[in-house]
């Protein structure tokens, strides 16, 4: 009997202790996935600007641009731990600043003797580069550790445009520390970028005919009438110091750091450093240079010569006298924080704030404010506000500013001196439970955004977008 209650006893101990074993093994191997299922992300914009210092025009002209962009970011489960992510992006606009790359073909300039093309910096061109289509598609996997402290990640990516064709790669590392409160991330990617090189038109026949481009009969501008500054007929012009780029590439490589640190059950900051390296054609081919040590002469009426800079002025182009020249290597350091407050469940602050530097003579100052605001458990209301000035390059002067003498010079607006300011608000939509569906797909959330941008130099401008990102239930 007593053998019998030993065994009895051995029995039940070892299936206790087998089960508890086991459900040790399960608890100690389960995981919670990186990401629970796939999630789709709708995502687009609308911008559109209003200026009158247009980089093809030399620093003069309309700079009206309007861009839409839509954008499609898929992120699925590969396990427990990888997550793939697709993103896809097309961006389609129209600028009146690009069409003017050619500004005369409105009526054609060399059809017959005597004919005045028409052109203007203030009219936007019928051209082909009136218009563009820009595609990006890039690929990202990411691996968590079991403990979801270490996360590393690989990305590949390839853009194009119609004068344009880019290459990307690179990759991140992240650690958690001290319970997940201490995170540092670093991150590397390499753009490998090549032109192909789009001049304006008038340097472009002199490329290819050389000093006596104006008599070939080839050429754009065989028996169009020149003018002089002074409205005198003249066949002087000759942009002697215009000449192709030879390197078309563009290299860019990146490093970032960034640490965060949860500094309070209300208090959330982080601190970032990057460092940007540039190399080759940094120059953008097709934006008009004048020299004010060069005479000038220009294609049209001539009685609009003396009004050219008024945004009245019709049917007159200036000749250019090169294209913008910059040097092959630019460094570009920014530095910054966040800082993010949660005062209540009803109601949060997030600041950000960014100095920037580079070797160009350019640094600047950036300020960022979102005030967000729950209405309920499902909607959010958040105004924001951005401020930003920055010094000028070393390189830019307004139109016609510049000597011929210089070995570097630009005329565009977005390298000089400005303040800016843009205000906004956004409206978000949260269900946690997706009862609007699409297929097996739940909307779970819904952003909506609007912002207006002015700079003082005159330009300004108008961003609408709209996120809708579903997960699958």
């Amino acid at each position: 009997m007593q053998k019998t209650q030993n065994m009895l006893f051995f029995f039940l101990f070892n299936m206790f202790f087998g089960l508890a074993q086991e459900t040790k093994d399960t608890i100690t191997t389960y995981k919670k996935r990186v990401l629970e299922a796939a999630e789709i992300d709708f995502l687009s914009s609308y911008y559109e600007q209003e200026g009158i210092h247009s980089a093809v025009g030399g620093g003069v002209g309309n700079e009206r641009l309007t861009d839409f962009s839509p954008q499609v970011i898929i992120r699925v489960p590969l396990g427990d731990d990888e997550v793939l992510t697709v993103n896809t992006e097309i961006s389609a606009y129209t600028s009146a600043s690009s069409s003017n790359v050619n500004p005369f073909n409105q009526t054609g300039a060399s059809t017959a003797a005597g004919t005045i093309p028409s052109g203007s910096p203030w009219v936007a061109s019928s051209g082909a580069s009136k218009s563009d289509v820009y595609k990006n598609l890039s690929l990202q996997y990411e691996h968590s550790s079991d403990d979801r402290n270490t996360i590393w990640s690989v990305q590949a990516g390839f853009a194009t445009e119609y004068d344009y064709r880019s290459i990307s790669f690179g990759g991140s590392y992240t650690k958690a520390f001290h319970q997940k409160n201490t995170e540092i991330i670093l991150a590397g990617k390499i753009y490998l970028d090549k032109w192909s090189p789009i001049y304006p038109t008038e340097l472009n026949e002199y490329a290819l005919y050389g000093e006596g481009f104006l008599d070939n009969n080839d050429s754009y501008f065989f028996n169009v009438d020149l003018f002089d500054e002074n409205r005198n007929e003249s066949m002087a012009y000759r942009p002697i110091s215009f000449n192709k780029f030879e390197d078309t590439s563009r290299n860019s490589f990146l490093i970032s750091l960034q640490y965060s640190q949860i500094l309070s059950e209300r208090l959330q900051g982080a601190l970032f450093v990057d460092m940007v390296l540039q190399e080759g054609l940094l120059s953008t081919p097709f934006q008009r240079v004048y020299f004010k040590d060069i005479s000038n002469y220009f294609v049209g009426d001539p009685l609009g010569i003396t009004t050219y800079t008024n945004e009245q002025s019709r049917g007159v182009y200036q000749l250019a006298d090169d294209v913008e020249r910059l040097p092959e290597t630019r460094l570009k350091i920014p530095i910054g924080g966040r800082l993010n407050y949660y005062m209540n469940d009803s109601f949060i602050v997030r600041s950000f704030y960014r100095y920037y530097v580079d070797d160009w003579g350019v640094n600047s100052h950036t300020v960022n404010f979102e005030f967000l605001m729950a209405l309920g458990d499902q909607f959010t209301v958040y105004p924001m506000y951005r401020y930003h000035t920055q010094q000028a390059s070393d390189f830019f002067l307004p139109f016609d500013h510049h000597l011929s003498t210089a070995e570097f010079y630009t005329s565009d607006y977005d390298l000089s001196e400005f303040d800016s300011h843009q205000i906004g608000v956004g409206f978000r939509y949260s269900d946690i439970f997706g009862k609007f569906k699409i297929a097996e797909f739940g909307l779970r959330n819904v952003d909506l955004r609007y912002n207006y941008y002015h700079r003082s130099d005159g330009l300004s401008a108008q961003i609408f977008s709209a996120e809708f990102k579903f997960s699958m239930d």
